[in-house]
């Protein structure tokens, strides 16, 4: 008998999903068809999605807006990676019918990327490979020493937090801030709580951004923000790319203003290939990679097939908001 329903796992830039996970206790009901390519545009997405009842996506690579969702009339469920998705309208899948379920995520990819980032920016480590392999200078650059330095964490949540107890374990003086962080919790990860925003950019030797992305926070470091910085400090940002606005660290990056800057995440992804910042001075970037691990992918694939099986069995899980 052939599968009724038609799944479409979008994204799937590595061909993780059907590798990393075991998909049989839905074979027998649905036809899983994956994407490896990147659809931004709405009607080609519309157009790709038509004839699909289940769709997969990854964290927030793709937007499910009302007007995408009110042209999937066969779409019934939508699975995302992790229990947090700022860019599904949920109000609009509720009234097309359309069931979402998340899945587990882990904070420990982003911790080590954010440790990853702010090494290499301390030891100019993609410079200096650079250099090596093409039989250049030996040794062009003077380091930044962690221990001893400042580091300053916007944000002390579930990864903030871990990030703050390495900086500890490599010596460093490390405070945090956040518009409801207090005392008690600060104490309780053993870091100091900086005094205001501004205070913990004007004394930091490296700066770390781990906050949600909502109205208090879109653009919380501009131009302003990024000129009380020290000319040797460092930012790097795994968050979200609308929380440091992109057009002032640019210019920021570009005047020599600070050290350098690592970033995740960008207001466009994938980063289009002519992006200033493909090309900006003192910039490590990465193409999103905080979350992107061989454990992290088997648990939302496999919980994804785990969503699928118990949406058919008329008892959805992990439904969100």
């Amino acid at each position: 008998m052939n599968p009724v329903l038609r799944c479409a796992v979008l994204d799937d830039y590595q061909e993780a999903a059907t590798s990393l996970a075991d998909w049989t206790p839905v074979a027998d009901r649905v036809e899983v068809v994956t994407y490896t390519d990147h659809l931004s545009h709405e009607d080609r997405l519309a157009e790709r999605l038509a004839d699909v009842d289940i769709v997969v996506t990854l964290r927030e690579r793709l937007a499910f807006p009302a007007s995408l969702l009110d042209r999937l009339p066969r779409l019934k469920l939508l699975v995302a990676s992790g229990m947090r998705n700022s860019v599904i309208d949920y109000a609009a899948a509720a009234r097309n019918g359309v069931t979402v379920c998340g899945t587990a995520s882990s904070a420990t990819p982003p911790v080590e990327l954010t440790w990853a980032l702010l090494l290499g920016l301390a030891r100019g480590i993609v410079g200096e490979n650079n250099a090596l392999r093409a039989s250049g200078p030996w040794q062009s650059t003077v380091g930044a020493d962690l221990h001893g330095r400042r580091l300053g964490l916007l944000g002390l949540g579930k990864i903030g937090s871990r990030v703050a107890r390495i900086g500890l374990a490599f010596g460093m003086d490390v405070a945090a801030w956040s518009q409801n962080l207090t005392g008690e919790r600060a104490a309780e990860v053993g870091v100091e709580l900086a005094g205001s925003k501004e205070e913990l950019l004007a004394r930091s030797d490296f700066v770390s951004v781990h906050l949600a992305l909502g109205e208090r926070t879109r653009r919380l470091i501009g131009a302003a923000e990024l000129a009380l910085m020290k000319e040797s400090a460092y930012l790097v940002n795994t968050s979200r790319a609308a929380i440091v606005d992109q057009d002032a660290l640019l210019a920021a990056l570009r005047a020599g203003r600070i050290a350098g800057a690592a970033l995740d995440v960008f207001d466009t992804e994938p980063l289009p290939g002519d992006h200033p910042l493909r090309t900006a001075p003192r910039l490590l970037a990465t193409p999103h990679l905080g979350y992107v691990t061989r454990a992290n992918y088997a648990t939302y694939y496999g919980e994804a097939v785990e969503d699928i099986a118990a949406f058919l069995d008329g008892s959805p899980v992990r439904v969100l908001p």
